[in-house]
């Protein structure tokens, strides 16, 4: 925004002191006039040293005064001018902290040391915001890479066998379309997550009264046909547990947590198991499955976008992007809860997510 040019700070505050001692200087002189000079007789044509004289003392003390009076205004000037430089040092860092961090340089931090005040204060918020600022970029810049790689292997894929159909016209147009048609469904389930995991970062959803466990066991009936076909066996319990969001994005989030269990299972005769309850003001969500041991340093990174554990289904119904749990994460999230990761001594993973209780 164009602005028209003004008194900077400095010189705002440089003339404040200066009129703040001005006036303290005349308020001085105005208690001497009152309360001294004022009961002073008043005798022009007597002598000084005879008696106490106004009009003599007068001529002696105003001169006196007007020179005081002019050292106090270049004093608060000079003197003003230096103090609101020192005071005004620490905003001139943050405001190169922040031009810098306008023109795209997000790592640069203030750091300014001191006793704690409101500049240092002010400098340390804007620190933290510039922490948070750099990671978010960063995860961003990542993001979109890892959606664009994701999102070229189908196209890629696609573009190869059409290439194929095109040089060899006697080659099964059945196969072909089958193989078009699965690596289409994988394209357009990618993009759903993708727009779906941008609707909860925004958080632009309506909240109703939503019970867990009735999510819960949706979730599972709608996933038990391919628990099954992996001899996977699906356990539900739990009490009603009730939290506020939207039914749609808790559905999801059980329904990815729940897949995700089924998927890194064991090949046969694994088990998971899907618990709710209420603790205190807390509505709690369990997703445990059997499963091979997971390295302790990986589980951190399974909500990070496009990050896999061990095993992957890598065709047929339910294959994976590679963002179920950053679309879990992200929910849970918006609705104002945490999502806690856990390996099992076992082997597996056991999932929490805990949300606000309502009544």
């Amino acid at each position: 925004m164009r602005r028209r040019p003004g008194l900077s700070a400095r010189l705002k505050l440089t003339l404040s002191y200066a009129g703040f001692l001005a006036v303290a200087g005349a308020l001085l002189l105005a208690v001497v006039w009152v309360f001294l000079l004022r009961y002073v007789p008043d005798n022009p044509q007597g002598l000084l040293g005879i008696s106490p004289n106004r009009y003599l003392l007068v001529r002696t003390f105003a001169p006196a005064a007007a020179v005081a009076m002019g050292f106090l205004l270049v004093f608060g000037l000079v003197g003003g001018w230096i103090l609101a430089g020192r005071m005004l040092a620490p905003l001139t860092r943050i405001t190169a902290a922040a031009r810098l961090a306008g023109n795209g340089s997000l790592s640069h931090r203030i750091r300014m040391r001191g006793r704690q005040d409101e500049f240092r204060e002010l400098a340390d918020a804007f620190d933290t915001m510039l922490g948070q600022l750099e990671s978010h970029v960063a995860e961003q810049r990542r993001f979109a890479a890892n959606a664009s790689h994701e999102l070229r292997t189908p196209l890629a894929i696609s573009q190869t066998l059409l290439d194929v159909a095109h040089k060899d016209p006697a080659r099964d147009r059945g196969d072909l379309i089958e193989r078009l048609r699965t690596v289409n469904t994988r394209a357009i389930a990618l993009t759903d997550a993708l727009l779906l995991l941008s609707r909860s970062d925004r958080g632009n959803f309506t909240r109703e009264s939503v019970d867990l466990s009735l999510v819960a066991e949706e979730a599972a009936e709608t996933l038990l046909p391919f628990a099954e076909r992996r001899g996977i066996t699906l356990d539900v319990t739990g009490g009603a547990t009730l939290t506020s969001g939207s039914a749609e994005l808790l559905l999801r989030m059980v329904t990815n947590l729940v897949q995700n269990a089924v998927v890194h299972n064991l090949p046969a005769g694994g088990t998971v198991t899907v618990r709710t309850e209420v603790q205190g003001g807390t509505s709690v969500l369990r997703v445990e499955n059997t499963g091979h041991p997971l390295p302790p340093e990986l589980v951190p990174t399974l909500t990070e976008p496009f990050r896999r554990g061990t095993e992957r289904v890598r065709t047929g119904e339910h294959a994976g992007v590679g963002l179920g749990l950053a679309i879990v994460h992200s929910i849970v999230h918006a609705h104002d809860g945490t999502l806690d990761l856990a390996p099992r001594p076992a082997g597996g993973l056991l999932a929490t997510v805990r949300l606000p209780a309502t009544p």
